[in-house]
């Protein structure tokens, strides 16, 4: 089995360009597989599911391919995300662990969710939707006690390399990794081509131009990873541990709202009251949490990206059903007869049943 795993390793390394574009373009077909035949929803979750496992595992070779080699290191370092995740990774093997079981759940729920509503009745398939909650609360409850800090999502790194540029298994040297330590020798001038006179004065057309106030896109890519007080703090300094119950409670409530709502929801899928209560657990959360100083880069983009889940709401419930339902059925149906344009409302036709149909679609 071990000689297994060494040779789809070297495979993936030797293929790695290939096997990175090809996510990509079967990613891509996901999204437009269903509505074309009986069951493509969950070919489409199938496919889905499979490529996120595969990419986790693909992640972890390709991250220790590149720590692997000692000549080669990164010409940009690594976001502030990676670099926190991946310390409670390397430093926390539990974390690291239930890390992983969180993720894969979050993977394969949708899938699970279909398989439910197939073979089984709808009691059954809410109990295994509360079923999966409850997992993943308690594995964020344990992520929780390990880091005593906000939870981040995904708990683990994300690929933040480019796959094409991981260094060749071979001594030839990769475009975008850097040497880690300089040339022996620095190329020197032949003694025939050395100018032992006087310099001339230099030509206006070969002079550097004095710079200019606008910047360029590369400059711009440049200056935003220049050296901040992010930049110099250890890895698990970036997100600063809890320090009140006010703090722990907000947390607490954040990861319970999901298991909560979807109780409320099994009992009554037509109420308002799950979403009721959904959203004001979720506005007691944000209001109990505490604010990040302009430092804590990486806790603002977390409440941010929480922040930004809120428009999820607008998919559930009696908001989807008497508002942003009507809105996208009278936008499909103006732009049906447009071409190139009713690409779009074909498009949202069949993605709109699978709103009404499946949790997981429009969970966060």
């Amino acid at each position: 089995m071990s000689s297994a795993l060494a040779r789809y390793e070297s495979f993936l390394i030797n293929n790695v360009s290939t096997i990175s574009s090809l996510e990509s373009t079967l990613r891509s077909v996901t999204w437009l597989l269903p509505g074309r035949f009986k069951d493509a929803e969950l070919a489409s979750e199938a496919l889905s599911a499979s490529l996120n496992a595969l990419s986790l595992y693909h992640d972890t070779l390709l991250g220790r391919a590149v720590d692997n080699e000692p000549k080669h290191k990164p010409l940009l370092p690594p976001s502030l995300h990676t670099r926190y995740t991946r310390a409670w990774a390397d430093h926390h093997t539990r974390y690291r662990w239930v890390a992983r079981v969180l993720e894969l759940t979050r993977f394969v729920e949708l899938l699970i969710e279909m398989g439910l509503r197939r073979k089984t009745s709808s009691t059954t398939r809410w109990r295994g939707i509360i079923l999966l909650e409850a997992i993943k609360a308690i594995l964020k409850f344990v992520l929780l006690r390990i880091t005593r800090r906000p939870l981040l999502l995904p708990p683990i790194p994300e690929r933040d390399i480019d796959p094409s540029t991981l260094p060749p298994p071979s001594n030839s040297s990769s475009p975008t990794l850097a040497p880690s330590s300089p040339a022996s020798s620095p190329p020197t001038t032949p003694d025939h081509l050395k100018n032992n006179h006087a310099p001339l004065p230099p030509h206006p057309l070969l002079t550097t131009p004095p710079p200019t106030k606008q910047t360029s896109a590369i400059e711009d890519f440049l200056l935003a990873k220049a050296l901040t007080t992010s930049a110099v703090k250890s890895p698990t300094s970036l997100v600063k541990p809890f320090a009140t119950p006010k703090e722990w409670l907000a947390e607490g409530v954040f990861i319970l709202r999901p298991l909560i709502y979807v109780i409320l929801l099994s009992s009554g899928p037509k109420s308002s009251r799950p979403l009721v209560v959904s959203l004001v657990l979720e506005l007691l959360s944000r209001n109990l949490r505490r604010t990040p100083s302009n430092s804590s880069t990486l806790e603002r983009s977390e409440y941010a990206r929480r922040d930004r889940d809120l428009l999820w709401y607008l998919f559930r419930g009696s908001i989807w059903e008497s508002w942003t339902r009507p809105k996208l059925e009278s936008l499909a149906d103006g732009t049906a007869r447009i071409p190139v344009v009713g690409i779009l409302g074909a498009f949202l036709r069949d993605w709109m049943p699978l709103i009404d149909e499946y949790y997981y679609y429009t969970s966060s």
